[in-house]
């Protein structure tokens, strides 16, 4: 099967290797946590020189799909609490410290996508979603409302889980076998509906920065739908672009 991509395909070769290397991730053969083969097991595999197998891992490892351990080999990237809060939560202290964030008033439900929940997850007209919301609060202070949104087929039964976890990434490859590879995030300013004054504990309209992300998983489809919004009185969004 892979030399018959190899052979038909007419990208890079490294581009094509990389992206059989990403299906055997998503599709679950390997494991997070697991170790690859060797370089050298690979390019004999794939009928490539080591060289393109090492730059098509370069690739991975740049991506936050594999890990590469010092004389140890390369691993399927396993989400961690701790890797999935420096990588996706952005919100930063007066000091310029990562605000570390909690989780309060969850709810889920499972129900039919709207209209926009389908848009943004590109899923067809009557599937099924789960919503889950709830207040985020840094040091006992709510600063948080957020909403996200989950196709139901990849995570049927997460509305059983008591307590939902306050990091969802590595629940979602632990518990689901979903890895998140990336997310696109748009920002906006707004001003607080009631609902959202209320549990933020701010006057209606004060100004709140809305953070719309959709997460991508390892075969480019899309995992979630995500509006948070967050109170920066005390916090400010930072983003490192090199």
């Amino acid at each position: 099967m892979a030399d018959t991509v190899l052979q038909v395909d007419h990208r890079p070769l490294y581009v094509r290797v990389r992206e059989i290397l990403v299906q055997r991730v998503s599709s679950g053969y390997w494991k997070p946590g697991q170790s690859l083969p060797n370089e050298f097991e690979l390019a004999d595999e794939l009928g490539v020189s080591q060289g393109t197998v090492r730059k098509a891992l370069d690739m991975l490892a740049s991506e936050h799909l594999v890990v590469r351990r010092q004389g140890r080999g390369t691993f399927v990237a396993e989400h961690t609490s701790a890797d999935i809060h420096f990588r996706f939560f952005h919100l930063h202290d007066a000091d310029g410290c990562p605000a570390i964030p909690d989780s309060i008033g969850i709810k889920v439900e499972v129900d039919v996508a709207r209209p926009a929940e389908r848009k943004a997850l590109r899923s067809d007209q009557g599937s099924s979603v789960i919503r889950i919301r709830r207040v985020r609060t840094v040091e006992g202070e709510p600063v948080i409302v957020e909403r996200i949104v989950l196709p139901g087929d990849l995570f049927a039964g997460i509305e059983a889980i008591d307590p939902i976890p306050n990091t969802l990434y590595d629940l979602f490859q632990r518990r689901f076998g979903v890895t998140i590879s990336g997310a696109d995030e748009e920002l906006t300013a707004i001003a607080a509906s009631a609902q959202e004054a209320k549990l933020l504990k701010v006057a209606p309209g004060a100004p709140l920065l809305e953070i719309n992300r959709t997460a991508m998983g390892v075969d480019g489809r899309r995992i979630e739908w995500r509006i948070s919004r967050c109170l920066t009185t005390r916090l400010h969004y930072f983003s490192q672009l090199r």
